[in-house]
């Protein structure tokens, strides 16, 4: 939800791209200019007030509105308690993965046993959550950064390492497109976080081609789950026959 304050700052930018001065906008809503320069600089107003330079600009509230969501700062992280509450229904969390892919509600609806009215339901509760914002039509706007991750250590990876790992590594990795790769070296310190960047990169083309191939009929696309990781790390037992 948009403060007061970011109302604000959104109608001095429109203010500005519209050439309107504070004299001028003092004349259309029959204020003193000092009393417009004083309740815009404080960034206080009623909403009735925004509403009547909404009216000046000839700019609907509701546009108004959406522009300064738009303009929010995209989450790279949820906090633990946003995640708790993703994790606390299986079904949520079906569908907070769906949004993540940038799936529409008929999308969601046609691949999972879920309801429309269902559907709706659980994209209002990640609105409330914050991790998209949902508008008409029941379309979304996703609030997370593409640099967004899961926290390495809170309730949704945990809930993956509990749950899904065993399963994930159980497949046999041969079938069309699919492969495992385990490798283990020593390499310099300094290049490790290189390393990373290019996992990150191969990572977001993984993303990009998802949502350029949605445009594509089902029969031509396959679901498939990429997870690349890297750390310092010995296996427990080997570990245990160190000297």
């Amino acid at each position: 939800m948009s403060t007061t304050a970011d109302l604000v700052l959104a109608l001095k930018r429109e203010l500005k791209t519209a050439h309107i001065t504070y004299a001028e906008l003092a004349t259309a809503l029959g204020m003193a200019e000092s009393s417009v320069k004083r309740m815009l600089s404080r960034g206080e107003m009623p909403l009735s007030r925004v509403d009547a330079i909404c009216r000046v600009l000839r700019l609907d509230f509701a546009e108004l509105a959406r522009r300064v969501a738009d303009a929010q700062p995209l989450l790279a992280q949820l906090t633990a308690e946003q995640e708790r509450a993703v994790v606390a229904d299986k079904k949520l969390l079906l569908v907070a993965i769906c949004v993540l892919s940038q799936w529409t509600l008929e999308q969601i609806t046609t691949q999972y046993r879920l309801t429309e009215p269902e559907g709706i339901a659980y994209l209002a509760q990640l609105d409330r959550i914050g991790i998209i914002e949902l508008r008409a039509g029941n379309r979304y706007r996703l609030k997370l950064a593409k640099t967004f991750r899961w926290r390495p250590h809170g309730p949704v990876m945990d809930y993956f390492r509990d749950h899904a790992l065993l399963d994930y590594f159980g497949g046999g990795f041969d079938g069309t497109g699919e492969g495992v790769l385990l490798v283990h070296g020593s390499i310099a310190k300094s290049l490790a976080p290189a390393f990373m960047e290019r996992m990150q990169r191969v990572a977001q083309d993984f993303a990009q081609q998802h949502l350029a191939d949605q445009r594509l009929a089902d029969k031509d696309r396959e679901g498939y789950t990429l997870l690349l990781a890297m750390r310092s790390w010995e296996f427990s037992a080997f570990a245990a026959l160190r000297r």
